[in-house]
C-alpha cells in the first residue's frame, strides 16, 4: 500500500480513498474510464431541444501506471498497449481532493468516469430536480432547457405538448448542475458546462459521462449534511440576504396598467391583504400569441400602460409597496433597440455572419453575446439605466436557456460548451447592474435558469413553469424537489409563482389549487402570485371574495414569521444552508426521512407538509424523532405518520416544541 502523506489520500490495489472513503476502484468487470468518439445531433425548438449522439467508438480504459509523489497520485489508463488518458489526484488548501483528467492522445470528445457507489447509497443536487429528489435509481441529462409541458411520458398533457415539441420528460430542467451530495457525506462538483449525463442506476458505481474533458472533478466530505453544506457553498458560493422590504406580505402578480393595477391593489388592500410589492411584467408592453399573453421584449416602459411610470413608482413607494418588472436576456427584432444593438454587433451571429433570430414562439428575437464585453456592458446599462434609475426595486430575470449550438459567439468559444454557462452569464449581468447601482440592499431579481456560478450572482430562484394543476411533476408538489434539490447544491433561496403559470391543453387553475399554493408559499423565502400565460381562463384571486380573505390570512402568517424567516435566510447568507431542508439534513438518523420529497423544513424549526391533491379535507403527514406541536391547535405529537385535519386554511404544518421561536410560533397559530 502507498500513501500520499499527510494528504487523507490512499492508493492500494487499484483503489483511490479520499478520507477513508473509495472513490475510485478498479475490477476486471469495471473499469475506472471509458473514451470515445462522438457526433452531437442538437436540435432546439422554442427552448426544447432533441439531443442525439452519433457514438463511433467507446473503449475500456485500465490502469496502466501508478505515479505516487508527497502531494499528488496520478494514473496512466490505456486500452490495446496504449496510454489514452491520466488522472491526477491531489488535495488543496482546503483539504479538498481535485481530480484532473488529461487526455494524452488527441481526438477523443466523449469521456465516461465511475465512481464508486453503495447499494443503499442515496444522491441529491444535479441542480433544480422537480420528479425526483432522489436521483438514485435514473440516469439525469444535464443540459438546460424548457422544462417542457407535463414532464411525465405517461400523461396525456405531456403527450399532447409533444405534438408542438413541448412536451418535458422528469429530467428536463431549466437549471442542470454537475454538482451532487451523496449520503456517504461526500459531494462531487465537476467543473464543466459541456453536456453531461449523470447514471445513478448501479449498485456499485455511478457513471458520469460528458460530451468533452472536464477541467477537474472537486471532492469534500463532513461529519454532517449541515456542515456539507457549508462546506459545498464556500466552493461555490453563496446567495445575499433579501432586502427586508420582502417580509410586508405577498408580491403580488398583476397586468393591465396602471389604473387596472390599482384597482385591484386597493380591492385586495380593503380585505387586509398585506401588499410588499407589485409585480407587472408587462411594465414594457405585451404582444398576444396563441399561448397567451406575452410581452414585448425591448425593455423600455409603455407610456400607454404604465404612464409616468416613475412617478408612479414614487407613489407607490411612499405607500410601502414597491414595484417589480421583467427582463430577459433577448431583444425582439421588431423592437426599437434591435437594429442600432445589431449594427454595433452585440447579437450570436449566424455562420455567414447576420444576426442569429431565435423563434420564441409567433415572434423572434436576437441572442445578446454576453462573451462581447461591449454588449455585456451596454445591457448591464439597460438594467441600470431603464429599470434601477426608473425605480424598478425587483425583476423576473427570466430566461438563459435558450442558446443556440450553431451560434457564432464573438469570443469564438463553442456554443456546445457554452450553452449551459450562458444562466451564469445572464445572472452575473444582472448581478454586477445592482452591485454597481449602490443599492444592492433594496434591490432583488429571481432567475429561474442557472448553472454552476449561479449560487453566488443569482439570490433567488423560482421553480419555473409549472402547470396550473396538482401533477406530481409539473404542478404544486413539483417546486418542493425542486426546492430541495437547488438548495442542497447552494441555491438556499427560492419560490415559486402562486397558482402556477402554464395553462393548455384543458389545463385551467382552480380556486382551490390557487388557496393550497398561497398556503404553501407563506412558508418559503418570497410570497408571490402570477397571473399565468393566459390570465382570463383561469380563476384569478381578485375575481372571489373567500380566496382574497384566505390570501389575506397567508400574508399575515407570512408577514408574522419575519423573525423567524430573517433567522433562516441569515443561516443561508452566513452559512450556505437551504431555507427548505430535506428532513434527513437535521434528522440524519431517520432512515425515512430520505425519501421524503413532498414535505420540508423551513429552518431547522417548523416542518412543512403542502396538501397536493384536491378536496381533501385530512392530510398524512411523516413527522421525524422529536417532539412537535401542530400549528393550528396547538396539539403535541411525536414522530411516525400522521393524518391530521387540514381543511383549507389549514395547511399542515409543525413546529419543534423546543424551538427559540417556540413563543411566535405559538402567537401564529392562536391569531388565524
Amino acid at each position: 500500500m502507498t500513501i500520499a502523506q499527510q494528504q487523507h489520500l490512499i492508493l492500494s490495489r487499484h483503489e483511490v480513498s479520499y478520507h477513508d472513503l473509495t472513490l475510485f476502484k478498479q475490477t476486471d468487470g469495471s473499469p475506472i474510464a471509458f473514451l470515445g468518439r462522438g457526433t452531437a445531433a442538437i436540435d432546439m425548438y422554442r427552448g426544447n431541444f432533441d439531443i442525439k449522439d452519433n457514438l463511433q467508438t467507446k473503449i475500456p480504459l485500465t490502469i496502466t501506471d501508478e505515479q505516487v509523489a508527497e502531494d499528488d497520485i496520478t494514473l496512466t489508463l490505456g486500452f490495446d498497449g496504449r496510454d489514452y488518458l491520466s488522472l491526477n489526484f491531489t488535495i488543496d488548501s482546503h483539504d479538498r481532493l481535485q481530480v484532473t483528467p488529461t487526455l494524452l492522445i488527441d481526438g477523443w470528445n466523449r469521456l465516461w468516469l465511475r465512481l464508486t457507489a453503495q447499494s443503499d447509497e442515496k444522491v441529491y443536487g444535479a441542480g433544480e430536480q422537480l420528479s425526483y429528489f432522489n436521483l438514485r435509481g435514473h440516469h439525469f441529462p444535464l443540459w438546460s432547457s424548457e422544462p417542457g409541458i407535463g414532464r411525465n411520458k405517461h400523461t396525456l398533457t405531456t403527450f399532447q405538448a409533444d405534438q408542438n415539441h413541448a412536451g418535458g420528460d422528469y429530467y428536463t430542467t431549466n437549471y442542470p448542475e454537475a454538482t451532487f451530495v451523496s449520503t456517504q457525506h461526500y459531494f462531487c462538483h465537476v467543473e464543466s458546462y459541456t453536456y453531461a449525463d449523470f447514471d445513478f442506476q448501479n449498485d456499485d458505481y455511478h457513471e458520469l459521462q460528458f460530451w468533452g474533458v472536464p477541467t477537474k472533478l472537486v471532492f469534500d466530505q463532513a461529519p454532517t449534511y449541515l456542515e456539507l453544506a457549508t462546506k459545498l457553498t464556500a466552493l461555490m458560493g453563496r446567495n445575499a440576504n433579501l432586502p427586508t422590504w420582502t417580509d410586508n406580505g405577498i408580491i403580488l402578480g398583476l397586468q393591465g396598467g396602471t389604473q387596472r393595477v390599482n384597482d385591484l391593489k386597493n380591492k385586495l388592500q380593503a380585505h387586509d391583504v398585506q401588499i410588499a410589492g407589485l409585480w407587472c411584467q408587462d411594465w414594457e408592453g405585451i404582444r398576444m400569441t396563441s399561448f397567451g399573453k406575452r410581452l414585448f421584449w425591448d425593455w423600455r416602459a409603455d407610456e400607454r400602460l404604465y404612464p409616468h411610470l416613475t412617478d408612479q413608482i414614487q407613489a407607490w413607494q411612499q405607500d410601502g409597496i414597491q414595484f417589480l418588472g421583467y427582463i430577459n436576456p433577448y431583444i425582439a427584432n421588431d423592437a426599437e433597440s434591435f437594429q442600432a444593438a445589431a449594427a454595433k454587433g452585440y447579437f450570436a451571429q449566424t455562420q455567414d455572419g447576420g444576426v442569429y433570430l431565435v423563434d420564441f414562439g409567433e415572434f423572434h428575437c436576437g441572442v445578446v453575446d454576453f462573451t462581447n464585453p461591449d454588449a455585456f456592458e451596454w445591457f448591464k446599462g439597460i438594467i441600470k439605466h431603464q429599470l434601477i434609475d426608473a425605480g424598478i426595486t425587483g425583476w423576473m430575470a427570466d430566461f438563459g436557456e435558450y442558446l443556440p449550438t450553431d451560434v457564432v459567439l464573438y469570443d469564438h468559444s463553442d456554443p456546445l460548451m457554452m450553452h449551459n454557462k450562458w444562466p451564469v452569464l445572464w445572472a452575473q449581468c444582472n448581478y454586477e447592474a445592482v452591485q454597481e447601482s449602490g443599492k444592492a440592499d433594496q434591490l432583488m431579481y429571481f432567475m429561474r435558469a442557472g448553472a454552476a456560478g449561479s449560487q453566488k450572482y443569482t439570490p433567488l430562484l423560482w421553480a419555473g413553469d409549472q402547470s396550473v394543476n396538482w401533477s406530481q411533476d409539473d404542478g404544486l408538489i413539483s417546486t418542493v424537489p425542486a426546492a430541495l434539490s437547488s438548495g442542497i447544491i447552494g441555491n438556499s433561496l427560492s419560490h415559486s409563482d402562486i397558482g402556477g403559470y402554464t395553462s393548455l391543453y384543458g389545463n385551467v387553475r382552480s380556486k382551490e389549487l390557487f388557496m393550497r399554493w398561497a398556503e404553501m408559499a407563506a412558508f418559503t423565502p418570497i410570497m408571490r402570485s402570477h397571473e399565468g400565460n393566459r390570465p382570463d381562463q383561469n380563476f384569478q384571486v381578485y375575481e372571489d371574495d373567500e380566496a382574497i380573505d384566505h390570501l389575506a390570512q397567508y400574508t399575515k402568517v407570512f408577514k408574522r414569521l419575519t423573525a423567524y424567516r430573517r433567522a433562516v435566510i441569515a443561516e443561508a447568507a452566513h452559512r450556505g444552508l437551504p431555507a427548505q431542508w430535506p428532513l434527513f439534513m437535521h434528522y440524519e438518523d431517520d432512515a425515512h426521512a430520505y425519501d421524503v420529497q413532498d414535505e420540508f423544513l423551513f429552518g431547522s424549526d417548523l416542518l412543512v407538509a403542502p396538501v397536493s391533491q384536491p378536496n381533501q379535507t385530512s392530510w398524512s403527514v411523516y413527522l421525524p424523532d422529536d417532539q412537535w406541536v401542530h400549528l393550528w391547535s396547538g396539539r403535541p405529537y411525536t414522530g411516525g405518520t400522521h393524518t391530521v385535519p387540514a381543511p383549507l386554511g389549514e395547511i399542515p404544518v409543525f413546529y419543534r416544541k423546543d424551538s427559540a421561536f417556540a413563543d411566535l410560533f405559538q402567537q401564529i397559530g392562536a391569531s388565524k
